[in-house]
């Protein structure tokens, strides 16, 4: 293999690149014409499609023309639950955030029209670096302390986020922030029923509970309401720097105690009764505790009432249920082939009662 080959090969294993799946092809040429009529000074070398593997909704592809990269992100195949997976809102955050934001990716193009590849999409910068799933490259596991670090880097990355002014990237008109907690109570209800495809009482019991217990908003940011470790892009020689988040498209301006809550949600710890998500086994050091991560964030934030945080962590994994309901229901109704789908389900009831567990306990403040 030629050098030049085996760094592609290398690329490619650390940011989880492929062939495109034979079921999510696209109509190629129609993205390449729009491309060379839209985006200037791009090379004549023919277009190249690879496809980013990790990931379980929005699909995502690398555009090559020549030595120019860029990204193209559509909605999954099949029907999609209103107001998800919406692109045109992705476009419009990174097209902005970049200006204040490091880590946010600059979008450079929208297209609404069916007749390209039958649904929405946007065409981003490229960023490269390693994005961390179920395990560390081996290039990151030299680190002392590497667990830590890469989950501090998160909960910066995240205040960072937070601390950005809306109006000073012209964001200030993104969404509305009052009644928000309860317009996301509402709006996971909805995808539960639009993807259900059996009755559990405790998602509904849970709901009630939480809508009857909606904590005071104490400040207004901008939320991207998906920020965990596998949406962040690290360097793989620096552990304490995120470079890049991505998956915008639930971007809104609301209550930032959501995005902490959500990274709680996810978060596993010793004694769980139910793994949380899939996270890399320890190499060496160990994972923060969710109390030092809350800690970590109301650090950089300056100060926070953390004394309510459990019923964010709670909302956050009875929506996370909603979420991998929505993923399996696209399997098992043959919209997308995907193994990874097929027994996804069963995560649900252990995400609703540790829901449940939380929602009983105070554990921050």
């Amino acid at each position: 293999m030629s050098a030049s080959a085996s760094a592609g090969a290398d690329r490619d294993r650390l940011e989880d690149l492929g062939e495109v799946r034979a079921d999510e092809q696209m109509d190629w040429p129609k993205v390449e014409a729009l491309l060379r009529a839209e985006v200037p000074d791009l090379p004549p070398a023919p277009m190249q499609v690879r496809q980013f593997r990790g990931g379980s909704a929005n699909l995502t592809y690398l555009l090559l023309f020549g030595e120019r990269q860029m990204v193209l992100r559509r909605p999954p195949l099949g029907p999609v639950g209103k107001g998800a997976h919406d692109m045109k809102r992705e476009h419009r955050v990174l097209s902005r955030l970049h200006r204040a934001l490091a880590t946010a990716p600059r979008a450079f193009l929208f297209c609404d029209d069916p007749a390209v590849i039958g649904a929405d999409f946007f065409v981003m910068e490229r960023r490269t670096g390693v994005v961390v799933r179920d395990a560390f490259p081996p290039e990151m596991t030299g680190f002392a302390d590497l667990e830590r670090r890469i989950s501090l880097a998160v909960v910066r990355a995240m205040a960072d986020l937070h601390l950005v002014d809306p109006d000073a990237v012209d964001l200030g008109s993104l969404g509305r922030p009052e009644g928000f907690m309860e317009r996301q109570l509402s709006g996971w209800k909805m995808r539960w029923e639009d993807a259900k495809d059996a009755d559990i009482p405790l998602f509904y019991d849970l709901h009630d509970r939480l809508a009857a217990e909606i904590p005071a908003l104490q400040r207004v940011s901008l939320v991207h309401n998906d920020l965990k470790i596998d949406n962040c892009q690290f360097q793989a020689d620096d552990p304490d720097t995120v470079t890049s988040i991505f998956d915008w498209d639930m971007t809104t301006r609301g209550d930032p105690l959501a995005d902490l809550g959500t990274l709680l949600g996810y978060w596993n710890e010793p004694g769980d009764p139910a793994q949380r998500m899939v996270m890399p086994p320890p190499v060496g050091g160990s994972y923060p505790s969710r109390q030092e991560i809350a800690a970590e964030y109301a650090d950089r934030m300056g100060g926070f009432d953390l004394s309510r945080l459990h019923w964010y962590e709670a909302f956050a994994m009875w929506k996370t249920a909603t979420v991998v309901q929505q993923i399996y229901i696209r399997y098992a109704r043959g919209q997308t082939k995907d193994e990874r789908f097929r027994d996804m389900n069963g995560r649900i009831p252990p995400l609703l009662q540790m829901a449940e567990q939380t929602l009983d306990a105070v554990r921050y403040g």
